[in-house]
């Protein structure tokens, strides 16, 4: 009997990998099969990159699935999932692409498997254009515990571009049937912090850092930290957090050659002090990254900026899923909140 896929049409909206990544997952979950044309048709370098073949020949080891495409820039997929199924896996991107980008897809379908799945990831863990690996830890996982979500972690080795070789893993229980997440309003401060990671370059760089925060957000000494980590090839990325009674936000910088540090931390101040002054609740990374657990697990509604075209075409591929599953009001020209029906797929 001939599949009917649902399409995919990669080249929509911001027309990146966030596409592959969000149908891969929900495919998986709700046992969709997809078909997805154009994909990364918005990038310089479109089709199937390292870290993105990663993504598809891992969603097609934990759920069997029959995979067509999957080859080094190939722009169309067909995946025809089977059942999810928990397992102890192991997925190399053998570049510094993001393991943190592959973790989230996978998340959401081994969160509905029947038992435990621990799962080792090798590759970028602080890279651009993702989050970094104590974003996932402080930030991302922190917020979706009352989803339900419960996942053990351990970094063994920093990957920093263009060397890669990052190691850490995750143990992913069950999802538990939890609460709708409500993220509507701040609170009161509780905690600040500035970080940053850094591996095989000069001491003085992490201090140009940390000196631009005191300058900039006027922080005190004790709300400082640099550390030095394990790395195979040099790297640093400075990271500020920003904690509320309800919500947390964090915003992160990678130093890239021939930038000067002060310039690697005022992008992140920069990212902090667009929350602080704003009315959002929930930053714009973390936005684009509650919908799918949301979706899945109990839903709920969050208040964010004006969205992003990202943030937009990964509701507008949920819906092509789920239709109608996340809707947008408008608070105000600059202030949105997000409401997510959840299909409360938890069976715990």
């Amino acid at each position: 009997m001939k599949k009917e896929f649902l399409t995919i049409n990669g080249s929509q909206g911001e027309g990146g990998g966030q596409i592959l990544r969000t149908s891969l997952s929900l495919s998986m979950c709700l046992g969709v099969p997809i078909r997805i044309e154009n994909i990364r048709a918005g990038r310089q370098k479109p089709g199937l990159l390292r870290q993105h073949l990663t993504c598809v020949r891992a969603a097609q080891e934990i759920c069997d699935a029959t995979v067509e495409g999957d080859e080094l820039r190939s722009n169309t997929v067909e995946f025809i999932p089977r059942k999810v199924k928990q397992g102890n896996y192991r997925f190399s991107i053998g570049t510094a692409g993001s393991t943190t980008l592959v973790f989230q897809t996978i998340l959401p379908a081994l969160l509905l498997a029947d038992d435990i799945s621990e799962v080792q990831l090798e590759g970028g863990t602080h890279n651009q254009s993702a989050p970094s690996y104590e974003f996932i830890k402080d930030c991302f996982l922190k917020s979706v515990e009352m989803l339900g979500v419960n996942v053990e972690h351990e970094l063994h080795r920093y990957g920093f571009y263009p060397n890669g070789g990052g190691n850490w893993q995750a143990k992913i229980h069950p999802a538990k049937i939890g609460e709708r997440l409500k993220l509507l309003e701040r609170g009161e401060p509780v905690a600040r912090s500035a970080t940053t990671f850094t591996a095989k370059i000069p001491q003085h760089v992490s201090r140009r850092e940390l000196n631009q925060v005191v300058k900039k957000l006027r922080w005190n000494l004790n709300d400082l930290q640099a550390i030095e980590v394990d790395s195979f090839g040099p790297g640093n990325i400075v990271s500020l957090q920003a904690a509320y009674a309800n919500s947390i936000e964090q915003c992160e910088s990678v130093a890239q050659w021939n930038v000067r540090a002060e310039k690697v931390a005022d992008k992140a101040i920069k990212q902090l002090q667009r929350f602080v002054n704003s009315k959002a609740v929930v930053g714009e990374y973390l936005a684009d990254q509650l919908l799918l657990p949301m979706v899945l697990l109990t839903g709920g509604s969050f208040v964010t900026y004006e969205l992003s075209q990202h943030v937009r075409t990964n509701i507008d591929v949920i819906n092509q899923f789920v239709s109608s599953a996340i809707t947008i009001e408008e608070i105000d020209e600059c202030t949105n909140k997000i409401i997510v029906k959840g299909l409360n797929l938890a069976s715990r």
